[in-house]
């Protein structure tokens, strides 16, 4: 292993706590800067920089119970150091306990902290001798202390969740988060099922283990695999990253090749592609220069030519697209609660102010939105989030707001993932972590009725 690989983990979580930059766009350009690393390397670098923002509060309680300095109050670099090692010990049995601690107390003197080196060395195998009988907050008594630090997760977030689910729900919603979570590939639809199949064994023949999703045949889990733009087929544009989740949405849509389409916030564009493999034109739109131009390099590489790209603001409504589309794609900016356990820091930048004003911002694009469904067209709303009023009862809205109609998915979903509708018309669905094999991901799919 590179001698400087732990100083490298410690320097982009030092940049990210300071920069406030997301760790899957961090650990992204650390492997871009250190492509030359032996692969062993990267993926030690990738273990414990996932592992350690992800369980930080789990790691930080911890740490607590040995050090005199709260975590919080310790020096950044410190802090880092620290909440790194405590993973590597609890959670990495491959790496001696005494390699942990010698490489942390090198390290710190190493960046000038020789006066820390018997604290760093102290906690660290006060841990690590005791991290057989480490305990956790009582679970009758503090509920909601216990699954905060169990699972890492902010206790506001847990509180939302407790006020929707019973506790042994929640509990199975944070096991699900905490899962390995493989890469999804999408291929595309055009794609014949023999050279779909064929391309498989190529990739597997990488070194990938791809498992062929339960609910749509042409998505595949990828483990152990090489980068994603590496791979055999990708350039070719025969597939894109994208979780079955969000290609259900587009499915439950029932979109025919006569369809004119609209993705309202489309970036990055997997559900537009998919759109335009099945409709016969589709108007892609989000906010920005900078998203259109990843929805626009997506295109180009899937070769989806019936596809208009356009910047707009969904919040403003645009007359001359009135009644125009087939089918409305509606998947607004959400909190993104479904995906955390893919965008493992998110819970800590969210608030619970900023959701509350993500709720305006939603009705305001759907406001606008429904106004281009054609009579007897489909909206299809849909959120990467667990949060009922962004959910359940925005859907309720759309429909007594709008006079929109619930359209039942019952008979388009897979078995098992029908006792997630939430709803006695069955057009509302509720995928959940740890009980689909999905994100965490919301549709619901309404009717415009005919004009009397």
């Amino acid at each position: 292993m590179a001698e400087n690989i732990r100083e490298i983990i410690v320097d982009t979580l030092l940049m990210m706590e300071k920069e406030k930059v997301f760790s899957h766009h961090a650990i992204r350009a650390v492997l871009d800067k250190y492509d030359f690393l032996d692969p062993k390397d990267k993926a030690f670098f990738k273990r414990i920089m996932e592992g350690t923002v992800e369980r930080r509060i789990e790691l930080e309680y911890h740490l607590n119970q040995f050090s005199k300095v709260p975590v919080a109050k310790m020096k950044p670099f410190i802090r880092s150091l620290m909440l790194m090692s405590a993973y590597q010990l609890l959670y990495m049995d491959s790496v001696p306990d005494s390699a942990v601690c010698n490489e942390a107390v090198k390290l710190a003197g190493k960046r000038h902290f020789q006066n820390l080196k018997g604290f760093v060395n102290g906690v660290l195998r006060a841990l690590a001798k005791s991290k057989e009988y480490l305990t956790l907050p009582d679970r009758k008594k503090a509920p909601l202390e216990y699954l905060s630090v169990k699972y890492s997760m902010p206790e506001w977030i847990v509180r939302l969740w407790l006020d929707e689910y019973d506790i042994s729900q929640v509990e199975r919603i944070l096991e699900g988060l905490l899962e390995i979570h493989p890469v999804p590939l999408r291929f595309s639809t055009l794609l014949p099922e023999v050279e779909r199949e064929q391309l498989c064994q190529e990739i597997e023949k990488r070194g990938g283990k791809l498992t062929q999703s339960d609910y749509l045949p042409y998505v595949y889990y990828l483990e152990d695999g090489d980068d994603v733009t590496k791979l055999p087929g990708f350039a070719e544009g025969k597939f894109i990253v994208q979780d079955v989740s969000s290609a259900l949405a587009v499915e439950m849509a029932g979109i025919t090749a006569a369809d004119f389409c609209i993705d309202v916030c489309a970036a990055p564009g997997g559900k537009t592609i998919l759109a335009s493999e099945k409709a016969n034109r589709v108007l892609s739109r989000d906010v920005s220069e900078e998203k259109i131009a990843y929805i626009e390099e997506n295109l180009q590489r899937l070769k989806a030519g019936n596809v208009t790209t356009q910047v707009y603001d969904g919040r403003l409504k645009d007359t001359e697209l009135k009644e125009k589309a087939d089918v409305v794609l509606l998947d607004v900016p959400c909190s993104g609660l479904g995906i955390l356990g893919k965008k493992r820091d998110i819970k800590y930048h969210l608030s619970e102010e900023g959701l509350e004003s993500l709720l305006e911002l939603q009705k305001e694009i759907i406001a606008s939105s429904v106004d281009y469904v054609k009579p007897g067209g489909t909206l299809l709303y849909s959120t990467c989030t667990i949060r009922k009023q962004e959910n359940t009862d925005m859907a309720a809205w759309i429909s007594e707001e709008f006079g929109l109609e619930p359209v039942s998915i019952r008979e388009q979903l897979p078995e098992e993932l029908q006792n997630l509708l939430t709803d006695e018309t069955g057009a509302f669905l509720q995928l959940l972590p740890g009980y689909a094999k999905a994100d965490g991901f919301f549709i619901a799919k309404f009717r415009k009725p005919d004009r009397e």
